[in-house]
């Protein structure tokens, strides 16, 4: 019996050292959706706005503040990147955020950017999605062209 607890005091003690003597950890919590990415070659959005003026829909990875997600889905987020707010859906409706507790966060995503004109009919959608009241919506009444970004892989930090 003694022998045992001796064992696993040692054992106790052992495992509360990191390997290389480093005391510090990363608090960094990552969620992935879609595709998995990772945090390497993010882009800086005026770089990918200029691209995209010059060669059209371009394969990118930016990042940005989530600023809301579709409530009733999840399929759709907004994200505050610099001065911009881009409008991100995901690849062949194939994957979804959470519909809350994410904004705020950082997100990373991976895909195509482009611009392109949004619908009045889709832009009413997304508001019906955000929980836009009936007046809000029906007072979207022109189509918009938009920065997009459709996302094959996203990362929310928290």
């Amino acid at each position: 019996m003694k022998n045992i607890i001796i064992i696993l005091t040692l054992g106790l003690i052992f495992s509360c050292n990191s390997p290389n003597g480093d005391q510090t950890q990363t608090n960094t919590k990552e969620s992935y959706y879609g595709d998995l990415i990772n945090t390497s070659d993010i882009i800086n959005i005026s770089e990918v706005k200029n691209s995209i003026s010059q060669n059209g829909k371009i394969t990118t990875k930016i990042q940005g503040e989530i600023l809301a997600t579709c409530a009733k889905k999840g399929c759709w987020m907004k994200l505050k990147t610099d001065e911009d707010t881009l409008m991100v859906r995901f690849k062949d409706y194939g994957f979804f955020v959470p519909k809350e507790g994410v904004e705020g966060r950082n997100a990373i995503i991976q895909g195509q950017a482009y611009y392109d004109t949004l619908t009045v009919e889709l832009l009413q959608h997304y508001a019906q999605d955000a929980g836009k009241s009936e007046d809000e919506i029906l007072s979207i009444t022109e189509p918009e062209y938009n920065f997009l970004f459709e996302a094959s892989g996203v990362i929310i930090q928290e």
